[in-house]
């Protein structure tokens, strides 16, 4: 087994998720020092900044955790509180690695949610964000990039020449629902996967190779002249799919921004005969806040949320009856302890075997009682 020495570099916001998943680490290899690397990007008062880091990185397998979604994080400029954007987040993420300065033996940067990942394509003139920024990072000397449930995963394109890892929360999200509702059935008489727009169904189709339901999909019309808050309109929002009357409906998506286009999908659902709705989002934005979904809930429109911590949740959030918080923080050590000793990664991305065995041991406990 090949060890490289291991640094853990944790953005601001990234320190708590950091400290789960070097706990994981620190456990297999009965390890009582640190792994992570202090690192720090002060601001000046017109609110520029610079990145430093407090120790010796030289000869290090660098994992640099960003979560350009923490919104929780704020600075002064010119005496006035802001809070960090998207933008602010990855201009330190280039700060620290300007402080690197190719030291290190490796880096791989560890961003859950795409940095301008809705951004990954070019229709007319417009900018081009996700794909140039993946460009900036690897011209920085990045050697791999580890994301989550990317929006559009061929953005990857970008850089052929370089690691990009696509990770899934599949088997987490699945565990959770069994654990919480131990009476979900994963029949397609019981069971249907819906996928909330026509650009999410290989996201469910994923789910449906290792869970064997059927999918049913929205067909949103937009307003392709109109642009609302950065998008255009839904016009018509109609279900295409097999009847879902009597059956549970877990609705597979990335992200959930506003929400307005997933409540109105467990409307439908609902107004068509489901069962229960349930769904499993990657990312929970929560843009526009949480009262919709407390309406919803309380108007019986859903029964769960399922949301992992890769980025930054609210406490407000964790406290909701309606919401699950699924820990990802194990998952992701698995990924850092397989790239750090040199060896593959590809069972790690493809969990079906272990849902496959979830579901397997629901069935054998089911028999015996």
């Amino acid at each position: 087994m090949v060890l490289n020495s291991l640094g853990l570099i944790p953005l601001r916001g990234c320190e708590a998720f950091v400290d789960k998943v070097e706990y994981y680490i620190k456990f297999w290899r009965n390890y009582t020092g640190s792994y992570k690397i202090s690192v720090n990007c002060p601001r000046f008062s017109t609110g520029e900044a610079k990145g430093l880091v407090a120790e010796s990185v030289r000869g290090k397998d660098i994992f640099l955790f960003v979560d350009p979604f923490n919104y929780s994080i704020t600075y002064k400029m010119y005496g006035v509180v802001n809070r960090m954007s998207p933008d602010d987040h990855f201009q330190d993420t280039k700060r620290i690695l300007s402080a690197i300065g190719g030291q290190a033996k490796r880096i791989t940067v560890i961003m859950p949610m795409l940095y301008e990942g809705r951004q990954h394509r070019k229709t007319f003139r417009e900018s081009l964000d996700c794909a140039y920024s993946l460009q900036e990072l690897t011209r920085m000397g990045v050697s791999n990039i580890i994301t989550f449930d990317a929006h559009d995963p061929r953005v990857q394109n970008a850089i052929p020449l370089s690691g990009f890892d696509n990770m899934q929360a599949k088997y987490q999200m699945v565990k959770a629902l069994t654990r919480q509702y131990g009476d979900v059935e994963f029949m397609s008489s019981r069971t249907v996967l819906i996928s909330p727009d026509n650009g999410g169904v290989d996201r469910c189709l994923s789910y449906s190779s290792a869970l064997n339901l059927d999918i049913g999909m929205f067909y949103k019309r937009r307003d392709a002249v109109v642009v609302i808050d950065g998008a255009n309109p839904i016009e018509d929002h109609k279900y295409i799919g097999p009847d879902v009357a009597g059956r549970d409906a877990i609705v597979v998506d990335d992200m959930v921004s506003s929400g307005d286009s997933l409540l109105d999908t467990f409307r439908i659902l609902r107004g068509l005969g489901a069962k229960r709705n349930f769904a499993f989002v990657t990312f929970g934005l929560f843009c526009n806040g949480l009262k919709k979904f407390d309406d919803a809930y309380e108007a019986g429109l859903f029964n769960r949320l399922f949301v992992t911590n890769l980025i930054y949740n609210p406490d407000e959030l964790q406290s909701k009856e309606w919401a699950s918080i699924v820990d990802m923080s194990k998952y992701t050590a698995y990924v850092v302890e397989a790239i750090n000793q040199d060896a593959s990664v590809g069972a790690i991305i493809d969990p079906n075997k272990k849902i496959g065995a979830l579901l397997a041991s629901r069935r054998s406990e089911r028999a015996a009682r």
